[in-house]
């Protein structure tokens, strides 16, 4: 859906006569309680009459608002493709003139294909078809519109040149009239229009391939709103369509082989979510959950829905005041920065996949605006999906594995993630992870573009049998539309560098136990300290880090039953670290004294008081620099309290407790006792130097 919020400026209405009011009692023995979090919103901040709404108060008076509007919904179609098949079987004549109109349009892209196939110029033309495509469904209607918007999310059915073109798709179709809209206004919610709103604009601000957008004034309050009204013959349009396609997708699923996922099986789940989106109440009620989930951020806003004018067919809600995010002059006219906005987008959506699950699945421009304060705008809530809770942890799990170029357990991530079925072989497909991936993460987290790490991952589904679920092809949409915008801003903006902080923040603070294992392959599979410290460094940047969530769960995890494996690793790094907080203290010591207790202290040992090489001393050193520059992190952080450590001297009274100190100190005195024998044994020699 096209923007439903647009800039005020420039709209004109006209007022509709004097009627009588839309009502709206408080039922008796209720009393007004807290503002409900979503619906019948008033005005902000203002003492206008609309603060008599009950979105002020009254829980109950909104459930009984929704549930008014969901009994004018009941008769909301849902997809069914047996009623289809029965109701459009029954029209020969119907069906085959719309075959035609199809066939005509998609049977000259076919021979254009196939020619190019012939001519040995299917490469070089994909850029050009892929034009052509885009134009080919703009013109065949609604549904193929929003088919090719759905295409441009499945790397695993087309290639990049593809992908690209087809992300352009906008629903901005022509408009139907204002008589229609206005009529279905009326017979939708039961009342003239005029007794509704005491202006409404004479044509819509934003049109698009399901509905259009008035901006309207509520009589009863005076609320600025926006109302979406359901295009005439939709469902009748798009029925067809998915009657038709369908009978196509046996086809390819029988006959072409080429394409290995199942294709019915893509065609009922895009016609289900497209038939939602018919369904405006069940709109309403996404963006209600929505606001409720992710809406707590200063800088998420997510209108409210009014349910006393919403039905199956017509939306009202808050009107905001914004500008597409991909209007970057306008947006820094108003002293904003794109770049900001972007980023918010970014934290959201990564919360989105992976805190909740519940995300926006049709974020392109349109649906995405800056408000004047500053905040970024989510709209049009028809189209949403969930991504499984297994999976959210297993997408953690393949980053981490990711970084740790473990390409074995990447191809095994892949049946996690339900990308291969777990009778697919993947061992052919680690080679063609490991030939793109080295080259990739040669790269910096700063400099690797998101896009160019989604296009090279798509190049390897669209060669394998992968059949990629459509949360996944969603989400990754949903951040390449955002590192789109942002590198309209600067062309040296990187997504990834902006999701790290996110991603650190999650992997060091989320009690679930899967995180906490990836975090503990993280740091303990060659990268230790560096990556602990990175981590820490990149999740302050984020505004709802604190050391007490980083440190907690892992201190669950350390001391707890389950922790032997943990705690093994844990010694081993704390003997390393004590012994080197030892040594530097020693070394601290001796180049601080007078030369001539340097020359006590060795006792003519040139090699040094601890008889440590001079790179195993630099390195030692850095090891406890490195200890402590993570604890000034980690104390410096917001709201860091030492009490959160009381744990540790609380398990370390336990029994457990006193083992796991005393291996530590036993480990520390044997490598001290190592290296103060082997001092004692070294023949003495004239020092020749005057450090350590």
């Amino acid at each position: 859906m096209a923007a439903m919020n647009l800039v005020s400026a420039g709209v004109h209405s006209f007022n509709l006569k004097a009627g009588k009011g839309f009502s709206i009692s408080k039922p008796k023995g209720c009393k007004l309680g807290p503002r409900a979090a979503l619906v019948e919103a008033g005005p902000r901040g203002d003492g206008s009459p609309a603060a008599l709404q009950v979105s002020r108060g009254d829980l109950a008076a909104d459930l009984q608002a929704e549930a008014r509007a969901m009994a004018r919904a009941a008769n909301a179609s849902v997809y069914s493709p047996e009623l289809l098949a029965n109701k459009y079987g029954s029209r020969p004549v119907q069906a085959a003139k719309r075959t035609l109109e199809i066939l005509v349009a998609l049977g000259s892209f076919a021979l254009q294909l196939l020619v190019d196939q012939r001519n040995g110029t299917l490469d070089r033309n994909k850029r050009k078809r892929a034009i052509k495509l885009k134009g080919i469904f703009t013109r065949l209607g609604p549904t193929f519109v929003k088919l090719g918007q759905g295409l441009s999310t499945r790397p695993d059915l087309c290639p990049p040149e593809y992908l690209e073109e087809l992300a352009e798709l906008q629903d901005a179709l022509p408009t139907f009239a204002d008589a229609d809209a206005f009529s279905c206004i009326e017979t939708e919610l039961g009342m003239p229009i005029e007794s509704l709103f005491s202006s409404i604009s004479p044509s819509p601000i934003a049109a698009a391939s399901l509905g259009q957008v008035y901006k309207a004034q509520l009589k009863y309050s005076g609320q600025t709103v926006a109302v979406k009204v359901q295009r005439p013959g939709i469902e009748e349009a798009i029925g067809l369509d998915f009657y038709l396609i369908r009978g196509l997708g046996f086809f390819i699923n029988k006959y072409v082989d080429i394409i290995t996922t199942d294709v019915i099986a893509l065609i009922d789940e895009f016609a289900r979510r497209v038939y939602q989106e018919l369904n405006y109440v069940q709109e309403g009620q996404n963006a209600r959950k929505f606001k409720k989930l992710y809406a707590d951020k200063e800088d998420i806003l997510v209108p409210d829905i009014y349910w006393n004018y919403t039905s199956g067919k017509v939306l009202t809600m808050e009107w905001v005041n914004g500008v597409k995010l991909n209007q970057q002059a306008a947006i820094e006219s108003q002293g904003l920065k794109v770049l900001d906005l972007v980023t918010t987008g970014i934290q959201c959506s990564l919360r989105q996949l992976l805190e909740y699950g519940y995300f926006h699945a049709d974020p392109h421009p349109g649906n995405l605006l800056a408000t004047p304060e500053g905040k970024l705008a989510f709209l049009d809530f028809g189209m949403m999906s969930e991504t499984p809770e297994d999976a959210r942890s297993a997408i953690v799990g393949h980053v981490v594995h990711m970084v740790n170029r473990d390409y074995e357990a990447m191809a095994r991530d892949y049946y996690a993630l339900d990308f291969l079925s777990t009778d697919v072989d993947v061992s052919p497909i680690v080679p063609a992870l490991r030939d793109f991936f080295d080259d990739a993460l040669n790269y910096t987290v700063s400099e690797l573009n998101f896009k160019t790490l989604v296009d090279g991952l798509g190049n390897v589904l669209y060669q394998y049998p992968f059949n990629v679920p459509a949360y996944y092809a969603l989400i990754l949409r949903s951040l390449t539309v955002l590192e789109g915008l942002a590198l309209y801003a600067d062309p040296n903006f990187k997504v990834l560098a902006a999701s790290y902080p996110y991603f650190a923040k999650r992997l060091l603070t989320d009690p679930n136990p899967y995180l906490r294992d990836a975090l503990i392959e993280l740091l303990f599979k060659d990268g230790r300290w560096n990556r602990l410290e990175d981590l820490l460094i990149e999740g302050r940047k984020d505004r709802d880090f604190s050391a007490k969530d980083a440190l907690q769960p892992v201190l669950r995890l350390l001391l707890g039953p389950d922790g032997e494996e943990l705690r093994n690793l844990t010694i081993k790094e704390a003997v390393r670290v004590t012994e080197a907080i030892v040594l530097g203290s020693v070394a601290d010591t001796y180049n601080s004294a007078p030369s001539f207790i340097q020359t006590l202290m060795i006792n003519g040992n040139g090699n040094g008081a601890l008889a440590i090489s001079t790179a195993d001393l630099e390195a030692t050193m850095e090891l406890r620099n490195q200890v402590f520059r993570i604890w000034g992190l980690l104390s410096s952080s917001e709201n860091f309290d030492p009490a959160l450590l009381q744990p540790i001297l609380q398990v370390l009274q336990q029994p457990e407790g006193r083992s796991l100190g005393g291996r530590v100190v036993g480990g520390v005195t044997q490598r001290l006792a190592a290296r103060l024998l082997q001092q004692l044994l070294r023949t003495p020699t004239v020092p020749t130097s005057s450090s350590l």
